[in-house]
């Protein structure tokens, strides 16, 4: 069975209020569509960084994604796992504030991790971040994940 490390933008998007945003919303039906169809197809996986994330902000949607995450296997944010992200970040292709997402894409490599599912198409699900990404997990992890969105894994 493949594996999916859940980034947190896929959590939020799944319990959230539904939004007015055409966009947005599309995301969450997508989202939601790939939860009750797919999921049990592939063994899903978060770590500490997503629970971390998801802990913040309002308390009933805090609520409502700790409850999904509750549910799921946690990976270990390792040593190896903790370097890289230092890594990646200090390549310079992410900036500061988006060091949660460097560590996302270190757990999910050095577990060997088949996907990284994510709405996150600023600084992950971007194939030219990605790509630089790559370059930098390859010289210390076994390989990095496919980085995409419900939308790209939802399937024939």
């Amino acid at each position: 069975m493949e594996s999916v490390y859940l980034e947190t933008t896929f959590i939020s998007y799944l319990v959230a209020r539904p939004s007015r945003d055409l966009h947005v919303a599309a995301h969450q039906q997508t989202t939601q569509e790939w939860w009750a169809n797919r999921r049990s197809e592939f063994e899903c996986l978060v770590s500490q960084v997503v629970i971390d994330e998801a802990s913040v902000g309002d308390p009933s949607e805090v609520q409502k994604r700790l409850a999904i995450l509750g549910g799921l296997p946690s990976l270990d944010v390792t040593v190896t796992a903790e370097l890289l992200t230092r890594t990646i970040m200090a390549a310079g292709i992410l900036p500061p504030h988006a060091f949660p997402d460097a560590a996302h894409v270190a757990v999910s490599a050095v577990h060997a991790v088949d996907y990284l599912l994510t709405w996150n198409c600023k600084h992950l699900a971007n194939a030219q971040i990605a790509r630089r990404i790559a370059v930098v997990c390859e010289k210390q992890s076994p390989r990095m994940p496919i980085i995409c969105t419900p939308e790209e894994l939802m399937g024939a």
